[in-house]
């Protein structure tokens, strides 16, 4: 559980050295998914008492924190929207963004701006808007069979389909990162796995419709509230991206 707005700097396997933004309460979670593997645990621990922070408490933090670390002749790679649940659930998400890049222009113009999201907000406008103006719009897709959402990701959209998000990640644009969690254990008794060949040529088909700037594949790092999961080794992590990237022209990135 992330425990302040600001967060970081820290290291990250994907960005580098990444100063994260919180936009969840800090005492608690709130997502659109409930993922089995989620750092930040399940969402059954509850909203917390907190609330969401306003748009000019994330700026008003986010400038301290910037203006520190100009002073202090630190350096910054990206600025990273991720914690305690979906950041783009926020009603000021567009408004922050905008604060964001302008402050991101002032103190580290060179860094990047990315919002790590699980997609489930893509069908609003303004927020599909707010993704297109930042440099990392980096959006889930673990799996392109409805099956395996449901059992992984655990969407709390009961009508939430694979075919609606593969269709909504694709017009956002060609500026598009798509990341996947590849990983397999059991929960409650039901197996979970899409490593297998049948998960894999699902998720070339939907690459191929979205046609992303860029694929990330990834497996385990952190605990996970999940504790059958496990983490897909390096070998055949790779041996996945080769297969994607055969399929369908994409670049594919491995990361661990």
């Amino acid at each position: 559980m992330y425990t302040h707005t600001i967060f970081g700097p820290i290291h990250s396997r994907r960005l580098g050295t990444s100063l994260g933004v919180n936009l969840m309460p800090n005492d608690g979670k709130i997502c659109s998914f409930d993922c089995l593997y989620c750092e930040a645990g399940y969402n059954a621990q509850g909203h917390g008492t907190s609330g969401l922070p306003s748009r000019a408490q994330v700026a008003r933090l986010l400038e301290q924190k910037l203006a520190a670390m100009h002073a202090a002749g630190q350096g910054l790679d990206v600025i990273t929207f991720s914690g305690n649940g979906e950041p783009t659930l926020h009603p000021a998400f567009a408004g922050i963004i905008d604060d964001v890049i302008s402050l991101r222009d002032r103190y580290f113009p060179q860094a990047r701006v990315t919002v790590l999201s699980n997609s489930t907000m893509l069908a609003h406008e303004e927020v599909v808007n707010a993704l297109r103006r930042i440099d990392n719009c980096c959006l889930k897709l673990d799996s392109a069979i409805d099956r395996t959402i449901a059992l992984l990701d655990r969407p709390t959209n009961p009508n939430f389909t694979a075919e609606h998000v593969i269709e909504r990640i694709a017009a956002v644009g060609p500026q598009v990162i798509v990341q996947t969690m590849i990983t397999r254990g059991s929960h409650e008794g039901v197996e979970v796995d899409n490593s297998t060949d049948a998960e894999i040529a699902a998720l070339i088909e939907a690459y191929r419709r979205i046609r992303p700037r860029e694929i990330q594949l990834y497996s385990l790092d952190r605990p996970t509230p999940e504790l059958s999961l496990q983490k897909v080794p390096r070998a055949e992590l790779d041996a996945i991206a080769e297969r994607i990237t055969a399929a369908t022209g994409i670049h594919v990135a491995v990361v661990g």
